[in-house]
């Protein structure tokens, strides 16, 4: 993959940003700062432009302030099915956005007054929503504001995620400990840490979490959740008591992490200290390190600014948004996509999340004629000639490949086992 930094939009007043949270399915992105700075905007989109090409400069269609928090924003959440935009301030102080004619106005607004609300996440569904304050108060409320049920965990807390199937929440405490709970706040287990030193554990405290919510099943065997720590270390899991996780050293001072729409990218935050030739304090830069489920280092993205806080997907996966300083930055990706030319036809892979598996596509570029074939767990295409080589893992936990040749309108020619 390739990836580089290609705009910069500036915050008025030089406020620094705390999130920024881009909507997945609308493509609205808003962004949170000191004073009770909060912003939606909204990129102009290739359709409205179709002249401009992906690394060109784009505007904005939308550009609105909305005004209602006093204090630091901390945490943002969209709700992409309801089309609903919930932050919370430094004060304590929720506030439920709904867009209306264009504008977003206030929908409903929480206060509890006695804590910060240290993080909120909907369920995969966006039926409900899990709000955690660092005092250990947990509130379980629906999409229209009605309250399941509440409780108060005795620890404080600083993280909170929902399991992909929607049956578990789990609770990152302030000490670095993740604990799974139930739908009805009932105390399950603990999740086994593993990347950190003997020692360490319960003294490093976790800079972010999430688990890509596309793979559901017993069955999966991709690594889905991601569990990084303030010390650059991560580990990722196939299940929440997968006792063999990948680990990962990402050397950095982490400050969030994300996966990609898709769940074959995750993104690591944080800013890396560098060594300056002459007398003085070390400097730190800021530095997004991505990552395969198989913790295969992909690439390094150098970021400039003294404080990167928060990244954030654009839904299809081509872009990152970046809270720097008082600035977002926006840097664009290049995947390595599965692909192949021979005898005029151009074969190539696009993996279909609602299906779970790969659309393979055999294109005669003369006779514009496409030949599709769906294919699970496709890793590599290379061709030759007359044919192409597809190699796919097998659907079972035998951990074979299938090598299976093709003609050039996808026909298999021949197929081997490894």
């Amino acid at each position: 993959m390739f990836v580089y930094l290609s705009k910069k939009i500036a915050i008025p007043h030089n406020l620094a940003l705390q999130v920024v949270a881009w909507n997945s399915a609308q493509g609205w992105i808003a962004c949170g700062g000191e004073s009770g700075l909060l912003k939606v905007l909204k990129l102009e989109s290739s359709t409205e432009a179709p002249a401009k090409t992906a690394g060109a400069q784009s505007n904005l269609s939308m550009n609105q302030t909305l005004e209602g928090h006093q204090g630091n924003i901390m945490v943002i959440t969209w709700n992409d099915n309801f089309r609903k935009l919930t932050t919370s301030d430094q004060n304590g102080l929720i506030i439920v956005w709904m867009l209306h004619r264009g504008i977003w106005f206030e929908e409903m607004i929480n206060n509890r007054n006695r804590s910060v609300v240290r993080d909120m996440k909907w369920s995969p569904d966006f039926q409900k929503i899990c709000i955690i304050y660092e005092d250990g108060a947990v509130i379980v409320g629906t999409v229209d504001g009605q309250r399941l049920w509440g409780k108060e965990i005795k620890t404080q807390l600083a993280f909170v995620e929902w399991s992909p199937d929607g049956k578990n929440i789990l609770f990152c405490t302030l000490n670095g400990e993740v604990h799974v709970y139930d739908t009805e706040g009932i105390y399950s287990h603990r999740v086994p840490i593993y990347c950190l030193d003997n020692g360490t554990e319960g003294s490093v405290a976790i800079s972010g979490i999430h688990w890509y919510s596309g793979f559901v099943g017993p069955d999966n065997q991709i690594p889905a959740l991601c569990v990084g720590f303030e010390n650059g270390r991560v580990q990722i899991m196939r299940s929440d008591s997968d006792d063999k996780p990948v680990l990962i050293d990402t050397q950095l001072r982490c400050t969030g992490l994300r996966w990609d729409p898709n769940g074959t990218t995750v993104a690591v935050a944080g800013m890396q200290a560098q060594t300056q030739a002459g007398p003085g304090p070390d400097r730190e830069v800021g530095v997004v390190q991505f990552y395969a489920p198989t913790g295969q280092h992909l690439r390094t993205l150098r970021v400039p600014g003294s404080n990167l806080r928060c990244i954030s997907w654009e839904g299809n996966g081509l872009r990152l948004a970046l809270a720097v300083d008082s600035h977002i930055f926006f840097a664009n990706i290049r995947p390595d996509y599965l692909w192949g030319y021979f005898s005029h036809t151009l074969v190539y892979a696009v993996l279909k999340k609602e299906r779970s598996e790969h659309v393979v596509v055999f294109w005669d570029t003369q006779s514009d004629e496409k030949y599709t074939k769906y294919i699970k767990h496709v890793t590599h295409i290379r061709s030759s000639d007359e044919y192409c080589v597809l190699v796919t893992k097998a659907d079972d936990s035998s951990g074979q490949y299938i090598i299976i040749v093709c003609n050039d309108i996808g026909s298999p020619v021949d197929s081997k086992y490894l």
